[in-house]
């Protein structure tokens, strides 16, 4: 932006230089010189010296605004990667907080196995007191003990995703260790913000990569503009003042030691018009790949919202049937338990009832994460916290 900004301004140097020139007796110059006296009976001296001091000055006046709009240009591409900076502290914060009820999910399902193994663990010592009574076989027994293996096995299993996924918030955070709070009993509790239909339009402005789109469509448009000034004559003054003196001492005698000189220049391309068009035309297709861009983004954004809404909706209803289905499966587990003492029920309904009501704590744990993502989807998908 300094860069475009200082080519509109006038150019300005300082300069000073020492020189000697030695000319031929017999050129106009040296004849000139040898018949001509500086002072009386005082002759040019031979070689001549030249001591010079100066400022020298070159402005391009900016007619077609061609030098202004490239400013304009630079500082929307400057604030469009600010927008990107925001838009990646959003997915940054998205994701953590994803991580986060992943592992808030994870901790449930060790909760809910450590109760279903001591459930199972209980189980299986009733059966092995069938079988010492003959009610059961050796077969029941096992089928029991394998399902306390199986689950006890599947303990370590998520106990290396707890880990993995501490590990991720760690990473995201920037940190090496440390113990990540949390409340796992809150989980299956919380409940979600309201989400109302018919959310405006304009949220959809704070999403960073539409501003972004934006802005970089307005700097594509001022790029043809600018493009389509090369066209236009350019207007140029230049100008110099300063001190000039073959003799040091004389340098800044005034005003036999002035000189100054001011020009200006009015010139438009000729030969060189198919580079220049070259380069409208490359500048008008980008001007149209931002627009497609932005419609992109602009079409993305919304149906992602809309996605996420609906989203949000449907988990909460899946939640609610979910929960009952998990109360009356938690009955079962007690009504078979009950049904097998009294030989109502064979071992293989109470071993199926248990998978059952394990299975659909699971889905609910699931669901309720799912939910949870989706209330994040909506917040990444309407713009984010990066105010």
């Amino acid at each position: 932006v300094n860069a475009r900004k200082g080519e509109y301004l006038p150019f300005v140097s300082l300069g000073a230089g020492v020189g000697a020139e030695k000319v031929g007796r017999y050129t106009s110059q040296g004849a000139n010189d040898a018949n001509t006296d500086i002072m009386p009976g005082k002759e040019f001296p031979e070689p001549l010296p030249d001591v010079a001091l100066g400022a020298v000055a070159s402005w391009e006046i900016d007619i077609w605004k061609k030098l202004r709009n490239a400013k304009t240009s630079a500082v929307l591409r400057y604030l469009s990667t600010n927008d990107a900076r925001d838009f990646m502290v959003t997915n940054l914060v998205a994701e953590i907080a994803e991580t986060y009820y992943e592992l808030l999910a994870l901790d449930n399902q060790i909760k809910i196995l450590e109760q279903n193994i001591r459930i199972q663990t209980d189980a299986l010592s009733i059966m092995k007191q069938e079988k010492e009574a003959a009610k059961v076989t050796e077969m029941a027994v096992k089928k029991f003990e394998a399902e306390v293996f199986k689950n006890r096995s599947l303990m370590f299993d998520i106990s290396q995703q707890v880990t993995e996924k501490e590990n991720r918030i760690h990473f995201l955070t920037g940190r090496f260790q440390g113990a990540v709070k949390r409340d796992p009993e809150k989980f299956l509790v919380s409940s979600g913000d309201t989400v109302f239909a018919g959310t405006p339009a304009q949220l959809l402005r704070n999403r960073p990569d539409i501003r972004q789109a934006e802005k970089e469509l307005a700097a594509a448009k001022l790029d043809v503009k600018i493009a389509r000034a090369m066209f236009y004559p350019s207007l140029h003054i230049d100008g110099a003042v300063g001190f000039r003196a073959y003799d040091p001492q004389l340098v800044f005698s005034l005003p036999a030691s002035l000189i100054y000189s001011i020009a200006g220049e009015l010139a438009a391309p000729l030969l060189n018009r198919k580079a220049i068009s070259a380069a409208y035309s490359t500048a008008s297709n980008k001007k149209l790949q931002r627009v497609y861009n932005y419609e992109r983004t602009v079409l993305n954004a919304f149906l992602e919202a809309s996605n996420n809404i609906s989203k949000t909706r449907n988990l909460r209803r899946s939640y609610e049937l979910k929960s009952r289905q998990v109360e009356a499966l938690n009955k079962c587990v007690g009504i078979s338990a009950v049904l097998f003492r009294s030989a109502r029920a064979d071992y293989m309904e109470v071993l199926m009832t248990q998978r059952d009501a394990l299975d659909s704590r699971f889905e609910l744990v699931e669901t309720k994460m799912l939910q949870m993502k989706a209330r994040i989807g909506l917040y990444r998908s309407l713009g984010g916290g990066w105010r």
